[in-house]
């Protein structure tokens, strides 16, 4: 079980107004001070309160544009000054903290790699204690849950209380639409775990295209997210990183008012009696499955022992192959998805087999 953070609410960061979902929006790397300025102009007309800007980029080749470094920090500085906006940015050292911290930043986030790096997040939670900044926590860059906590817990334990996440998807070798698979099931087993936690979505890194934003911000809004971490850049055709993903400004806009916001819950009554019927069904129906799973584990281990008796193999692939096959050609004509059905079934049959296992080992 997830150990209990300590967290103080969004809402009393003093950083998100309605309307909803909170967004903090800015190009991904801040290049000149006039593009900076540029940018934040565009987005404070927008109605946006939250500007990013990445001032040390990490990039996987040496000598792509890794940042302006420090110096931007200035210009951060004055987007605070001229345009009332609370600034934010990527730090992976304590010097970057440090840094920050000197030039007043409002908010930091901690980016995907730095997040898989136990040592590098204890360096940077060391050099957050005893301030009062915010942290946004990316998730790792494979879908390792417990490395994504363990960051959140020692960013907790250094008495960081103002604390959030950022679910930007996962990296993969699969050939698929988005830059980065979404991986929603690790987040809901994440918000499920720590529903207190703010949770944005960051679909300008997920999709790796700006055609995909909208569609991904939607996503997100749909299971529940607060917030949206969206690049977005003055002229992005001409953006030294991540050109591809980024809205102008009143693109940007355009887009976010185009959004449904999708309530937490109702006080309607008519909706919560019609909400409890339906979850009251869905409970029977999940506790007369755990019966089933019970029943067919049963056979399992009757299946394992006279496997034993006889000497033969645990796995039978060509029967397990052809049963698996059934079972997808019944689940597609029940309207479930081959993958569902697939992913289902093969959790059945690898807790089938480890059953089996225990019995010849006995």
């Amino acid at each position: 079980m997830a150990k209990t953070l300590d967290l103080v609410p969004v809402t009393e960061w003093g950083f998100f107004t309605l309307p909803r979902p909170m967004v903090i929006a800015g190009p991904c790397s801040a290049e000149t001070e006039q593009q900076v300025m540029e940018t934040a102009k565009g987005l404070a007309d927008e109605g946006i309160h939250v500007f990013r800007a990445g001032i040390w980029k990490p990039r996987t080749h040496p000598g792509s544009f890794e940042g302006v470094g420090t110096e931007g920090l200035k210009w951060l500085r004055k987007v605070q000054k001229e345009y009332g906006l609370k600034v934010c940015t990527e730090v992976a050292s304590e010097k970057h903290v440090y840094e920050c911290i000197k030039f007043g930043v409002d908010m930091v986030w901690v980016g995907a790699r730095t997040t898989a790096n136990p040592f590098l997040m204890q360096e940077i939670a060391d050099a957050l204690k005893d301030t009062d900044i915010p942290v946004l926590v990316k998730n790792p860059v494979n879908p390792d849950i417990d490395l994504w906590i363990g960051a959140l817990e020692r960013l907790n334990r250094a008495g960081i209380r103002k604390l959030g996440v950022i679910h930007r998807g996962f990296s993969t070798s699969e050939k698929i639409a988005y830059r980065n698979a979404p991986g929603w099931q690790l987040a809901v087993e994440l918000r499920t775990r720590y529903p207190d936690l703010p949770f944005f979505a960051d679909p300008s890194h997920m999709g790796g295209d700006r055609k995909y934003i909208k569609e991904l911000s939607q996503r997100s809004l749909d299971l529940g997210f607060e917030g949206l971490m969206i690049e977005s850049h003055c002229f992005p055709s001409c953006a030294l990183s991540d050109a591809k993903q980024q809205l102008e400004p009143k693109v940007l806009g355009e887009m976010l008012a185009s959004l449904l916001v999708r309530e937490k819950d109702s006080s309607d009554e008519d909706y919560k009696s019609g909400i409890h019927q339906l979850r009251a069904q869905i409970d029977i129906l999940d506790e007369n499955l755990l019966y089933m799973l019970k029943s067919r584990q049963e056979i399992s281990r009757k299946i394992g022992q006279y496997k034993k008796e006889h000497n033969i193999a645990i796995v039978q692939t060509s029967r397990w192959d052809s049963l698996l096959a059934e079972m997808v050609r019944k689940g597609t004509e029940y309207g479930l998805s081959e993958k569902f059905v697939t992913a289902v079934f093969n959790a059945i049959h690898e807790a089938s087999v480890q059953t089996q296992n225990e019995i010849l080992e006995a």
